[in-house]
């Protein structure tokens, strides 16, 4: 357990180290910029914690499952980006993790927008959604040693509805904007708030209306393929 805090701890540092440099203006005069900096580490970050799934995994069924969730998730999408912000995916990648843990929950989160983007399109865009969905299902994960609680459920969906937003809306300030700082990030993100409203929103109702149904069925499907749940590996 405190080997798992420590990996989760150092990537959260590393991650706001490089954020806290990016918005002081700091450049590598040319060599390298910010944008592809930031989405190196996204891409490092999904492959570790896939390559930290694979390792607790302990049998196809399981994979199978989390494969199954991801694509679900993926298919939930895909209909919904007509209506701005809204996401049910996200309410099923948040009940996933509560049921399955951590790590798997992160799988079926990154999961899903990697597979949604083949019908919505890839882009640099696409480490960052996997990072986002991915870290929502992981902490969905540590929900379960919590007193379950409609309320904290629909608390958790508002949440990420915003960090969601804060989260991807990073490659865009990378990306494009210029000067990189503290000032114009906030701008950036008051630019997306309406959509991180909506998103926190929609969130809101599909866990209220289908979250603890959801997650009992969820649970059944793990009993019946004997699946342990997933957790951070020592």
């Amino acid at each position: 357990m405190k080997k798992n805090l420590i990996f989760l701890a150092s990537i959260t540092a590393v991650s706001t180290a490089v954020f806290l440099i990016t918005s002081s203006g700091f450049s590598f005069s040319g060599f390298l910029n910010w944008g592809i900096i930031s989405a190196m580490l996204a891409v490092f970050i999904c492959v570790t914690l896939f390559f930290k799934f694979e390792s607790a995994a302990t049998n196809s069924k399981e994979i199978t499952l989390i494969a199954m969730l991801g694509t679900l998730a993926a298919v939930l999408r895909v209909p919904f980006t007509a209506i701005p912000g809204i996401q049910p995916c996200t309410y099923l990648i948040i009940c996933a993790g509560y049921v399955l843990g951590p790590i798997a929950g992160f799988t079926v989160g990154a999961t899903t927008a990697l597979v949604s983007n083949f019908f919505l399109g890839q882009g640099p865009w696409t480490p960052y959604q996997m990072i986002a969905w991915g870290f929502a299902g992981l902490s969905a994960g540590f929900l379960a040693r919590l007193h379950f609680n409609r309320i904290l459920l629909i608390a958790t969906g508002i949440l990420w509805g915003y960090l969601y937003g804060l989260i991807t809306n990073l490659w865009f300030w990378t990306a494009f904007v210029y000067p990189l700082t503290i000032k114009t990030f906030l701008v950036t993100e008051l630019n997306s708030i309406w959509f991180d409203s909506l998103h926190a929103l929609g969130n809101a109702v599909f866990l209220g209306i289908l979250g603890t149904r959801t997650i009992v069925l969820l649970e059944r499907f793990k009993r019946r393929f004997s699946i342990k749940t997933v957790q951070l590996s020592n």
